[in-house]
């Protein structure tokens, strides 16, 4: 009984394979401990800006910020006066200046705010709220992220949570961090940037209980099919 057991569970470690996400065979490194970065967000093509100029309100309706100003596929926007403006590639701060700089040659002593406000981080696997976490901050730490996800499910591996960031280039790095260790968490670089993507891995026996469901489903149906069948025949004897 026991070796069919061994046998079953390890047929459903094949299944694992497939219902497990970012697995690789190159070893995910924790980052060495170190002060945390002044990270200044570049604006991308699709971001939605707001955009406030103090002093001349009527250059900046409410409409116009409701749902913020998107920049386009090219990273431009389109503003009064100034007309259409490359802002992708700047800092919040940075885009704010520039944009006062173009309005100077208009107006007397602008002085304008612009934020993105749809930084925001996704939250993959064994979490209560999984989906899109709006980020107030620039940047905000694995914690607070997982917390505001609802925090870890029961069947969360508590020490593979792993953040997966992109350059803007197409080239993507992994990071695990794991919760379970203070001395680890003290060693971990925690930051989580805008667009990065938080994922929990599931423990490995509800890894197994979905292979071993996976498994077991074809029979079930074949069961609740022919149940009928078995009960005429019988009731025919």
């Amino acid at each position: 009984m026991l070796a069919s057991l061994l046998l079953f569970l390890t047929g459903c470690n094949s299944g694992r394979s497939d219902y497990e996400l970012m697995q690789t065979k190159q070893p995910v490194q924790t980052e060495a401990k170190r002060a945390v970065e002044k990270i200044e967000y570049k604006i991308q093509p699709n971001d939605r800006l707001s955009v406030v100029i103090y002093q001349y309100p009527e250059l900046t309706p409410t409409d116009m910020n409701k749902n913020g100003i998107l920049v386009d596929s090219k990273g431009y926007i389109s503003l009064p006066l100034i007309h259409r403006v490359r802002v992708a590639g700047y800092s919040q701060s940075g885009a704010a200046r520039m944009l006062e700089s173009r309005y100077a040659k208009y107006l007397t002593d602008p002085s304008l705010n612009l934020e993105v406000i749809n930084k925001r981080v996704y939250v993959l696997g064994e979490v209560k709220s999984p989906g899109v976490v709006q980020l107030t901050n620039e940047y905000m730490s694995i914690l607070q992220v997982v917390s505001s996800a609802g925090g870890l499910t029961d069947q969360a591996q508590r020490d593979a949570i792993f953040i997966v960031r992109s350059d803007g280039h197409k080239n993507l790095s992994m990071r695990k961090v794991n919760l379970t260790s203070f001395a680890s968490l003290q060693a971990s670089n925690l930051t989580v940037k805008p667009n990065d993507i938080v994922y929990v891995q599931p423990n490995k026996w509800k890894s197994y209980r979905v292979a071993s469901d996976d498994f077991t489903a074809p029979f079930e149906t074949i069961t609740k099919i022919a149940s009928p069948f078995v009960t005429l025949k019988y009731l025919s004897n």
